[in-house]
């Protein structure tokens, strides 16, 4: 794609969180784009954001199970940027107006106290990398339609990487721990996700990529593809080990992760 083609997709999905109106599917207007075209709308996106007074305070890891890869047909996880608007205390009314079509996910958030980068970035780098560890809530959104109205075609992996891989803001929540200093092994931490008091998902952290620390560590080698670098403070969202749960205005979600503590919000 273009410089043009860029920035004017870049300018459409700003237009469309702005507006509340999701815009057409790219992988429909540019049927050659390929991925690395869709992190190039993606980081116009962001420069664009960054333009307007937003700052960068970390990243998301996304698609980190193999059915989810094999469902939209791709052979790694994807990521995305979050920013620093996108940060919501823990029991916070979310106002629901701020979105289009709400989703919400659960996951474990890495906080770096030291830079990590690629290409040989290892489980064990991030471990010594990290801060602490906290329960998170990702809210999913889409400024892309899901489906096109004319075609009923679906949205691809492309439309959703080239929408920040879907993120639109994270709640941070439950007991904070350092992974160098308490003996927890990460792959068995499990949450029971709760909306409006009923049990909707529960998972384990081993679903993603076996251990939610080599999603971090991919993160990192797959950075320093464009010279990017984790850095100290950035907060890192490993990746959902449940399915995305649909949500509306007047819902209370609630997360439980056991000796983790909860994390919840309340979309008004």
């Amino acid at each position: 794609m273009t410089p043009g083609q860029l920035k004017d997709a870049a300018l459409r999905l700003e237009q469309a969180e702005r507006t509340r109106v999701p815009c057409r599917q790219f992988s429909l207007d540019y049927p050659e784009m390929r991925i690395e075209d869709a992190y190039a709308i993606q980081h116009a996106w962001m420069a664009l954001k960054q333009e307007n007074g937003r700052t960068i305070k970390g990243h998301k890891i996304g698609l980190t199970s193999k059915a989810m890869q094999r469902a939209v047909n791709i052979g790694e996880p994807d990521f995305g940027v979050l920013l620093d608007d996108m940060f919501y205390r823990d029991g916070a009314a979310i106002p629901s107006e701020r979105f289009m079509q709400l989703r919400i996910e659960a996951e474990l958030a890495f906080v770096l106290d030291k830079p990590l980068s690629g290409p040989d970035c290892t489980l064990f780098d991030v471990l010594n990398a990290t801060a602490y560890i906290t329960p998170a809530l990702e809210i999913l959104d889409a400024r892309i339609q899901r489906v096109d109205p004319q075609t009923q075609r679906t949205r691809t992996v492309l439309d959703t990487i080239s929408d920040n891989a879907a993120n639109a803001a994270l709640v941070l929540g439950g007991r904070p721990f350092r992974p160098a200093v308490q003996d927890v092994d990460l792959r068995r931490i499990g949450a029971i996700v709760s909306k409006n008091g009923e049990v909707e998902e529960t998972g384990l952290a081993a679903g993603v990529l076996n251990h939610p620390g080599y999603g971090v560590a991919w993160l990192a080698n797959r950075l320093h593809r464009y010279g990017v670098a984790l850095a100290p403070g950035q907060v890192i969202l490993a990746g959902s080990f449940i399915r995305p749960l649909e949500v509306a205005k007047g819902d209370t979600i609630i997360a439980d992760y056991g000796d983790f503590g909860t994390v919840s919000c309340y979309f008004s």
